[in-house]
Parts: structure tokens; sequence; C-alpha cells
């Protein structure tokens, strides 16, 4: 199928109700129900099982329990050095360079602007004019599990309703403005660098997005952007520490303002990344 055929394919599928559909599958307890939708995944996605801490499948209460699942402690090393961004997923980096101005390239030809991306006032944008980005597409058989890049302080979360469309590679060449269409929880943080964001963009049978302040958060159509309210002012977490996971894959984008990070080289579309390692070097904000 060619890529623009599946992106008008996705036109005209109910994306929410099929999304729902899978939510109910994927925590179906029944185990030979279960047990049956782990091994086939297994066999489908080829996932590295001598990483997974419980045994597979009769570890996991349900097909979602296994699609979020915890590695074991040595599985996914953090790099401790001063200075050091990590990556905050296991993925593939979709686009990663600088903000034009206010302008963040999804793919060629394509681009977006950091104000719909956020979709809040001014001064959240403002913060990451001519900064930095990265785009990492989480496929079905990474580790699903987002973690900070950094150490910070988590000042806000917003989640913004949209839609569900895939964000696989063919979507994101052909379908202007996708990660601001679709639902996203964007996670904003001080740093001794400055703002930074993590944003969680949902996708097509993205059941729900989690992080461990939130709960779950279901997928909402329409309505007004959401603050999420924590239990203390602000949340301390330390590079590598959970921010929260997919109920099924999709895209993370970490932002950065203007003269913190120099990437890596060779960081660029294609690099296949893991939750942990280097993909930058952060220095002084500029002021």
């Amino acid at each position: 199928m060619s890529a623009r055929c599946f992106v008008f394919l996705q036109h005209v599928l109910p994306r929410h109700l099929l999304t729902s559909l899978v939510y109910r599958i994927a925590r179906v307890r029944v185990p030979v129900i279960k047990n049956f939708l782990i091994t086939q995944f297994i066999r489908r996605f080829d996932v590295n099982l001598e990483e997974v801490e419980l045994d597979v499948p009769a570890g996991f209460a349900t097909f979602n329990d296994f699609f979020i699942r915890e590695l074991g402690a040595e599985a996914r090393p953090i790099d401790a050095r001063p200075g050091s961004l990590i990556s905050p997923v296991d993925g593939t980096v979709s686009s990663a360079g600088q903000i034009r101005a206010d302008s963040i390239l999804q793919a060629k030809g394509l681009r977006y602007s950091l104000d719909d991306l956020l979709a809040t006032d001014l001064d959240d944008a403002m913060a990451f004019v001519d900064g930095s980005y990265a785009t990492i597409y989480l496929a079905p058989y990474n580790y699903h599990r987002i973690n900070a890049t950094l150490d910070d302080e988590l000042i806000a979360a917003r989640y913004v309703p949209g839609d569900l469309y895939s964000v696989n590679a063919n979507t994101v060449a052909e379908l202007p403005g996708l990660f601001y269409r679709n639902e996203r929880l964007i996670l904003h943080f001080a740093t001794p660098h400055g703002r930074a964001a993590v944003i969680f963009v949902g996708a097509f049978n993205v059941g729900s997005i989690s992080t461990p302040w939130s709960g779950e958060i279901r997928p909402r159509k329409s309505g007004v952007v959401e603050a999420l309210e924590f239990t203390t002012e602000s949340i301390k977490v330390c590079k590598g520490d959970l921010l929260g996971w997919f109920n099924m894959g999709s895209t993370v984008i970490v932002l950065l303002p203007r003269g913190v990070c120099d990437w890596r080289a060779g960081l660029q579309s294609g690099t296949a990344l893991q939750m942990g390692e280097s993909i930058g070097q952060l220095g002084n904000a500029v002021a």
C-alpha cells in the first residue's frame, strides 16, 4: 500500500472507535486469549525476551501489561556523565536538529510551529524559539516507557485533546501538521539550563497515556487543554527516572532552549536509539 493510500485510509476509518476497541482487547485477562496475543506479538515483531524482567507470558496479566513491560535492571544503563543528554526512549529518530525561529521540521517539505505543538500561551512557545528538538518514533517492538532526559523539575503537565492518526514514517511524510493534530501530553520542566519539554504524542491504537502522577489518561477527540494537577507544587526527577508510558506505541518530542544542546554527531533521521544512551551534550542557556 502506498503512503498516500495509507493516509487516505486513515481519514475514513473511525480512528477513536477502533482505538477504543484495541484498548479493550489489550486488557483481556482470560489467560488463553492474553497469552495468544503476547506470543503472536513476540513472533511478529521479534521482541528481545532476554531483557524482560518477568516470565513471558505467564508473568503478565494482560497484553497491555506486556506491552509496557519493565526491563531488567542492567538492560538500559544510563549515561551518567555530567552534561550528557540521554535518549528518553527506545526508538528511531524521525527528525532532530535546530528549531528555525518557531518552526520545527516534521519531514522533508513539511514543518509545523511551536505555537501549534504546545497549544498554550505564548511564553511556552517563546522559551524554545531557535532552540533544539528531537523527534523519536517508538515502533511496536520497542520498550515503551519514557524516561527523563536530564535532571530537572516538572513544573506543569498539560493534556491536549486531538486526533489519532498513525505516527509511522509514511504518515509523518504525507500528513501536514501530524504532531499537533494528534492528542498529546506535554510535560514542562525547569532545568539548570533553562526550560525543557517532553511531549508524548498519541496515535492510532494508543489506548491511553499514563504517568506516575496523573494515572491513566484516555483519549478525547475534542475539548479544552487540561492542566493536570499534582499532589505537590513541583516534582524533581533525575536523569533516567520514569516519566510515563504509552499504552501501545507512538512518538516523543524533546524541546530545549536556544544555545543549550549540541546533538551528537550522526544523530539524524533513521538513527536507532536505546533509552539511556547519550544523544547530546548540554551547555549554558543563552540569556
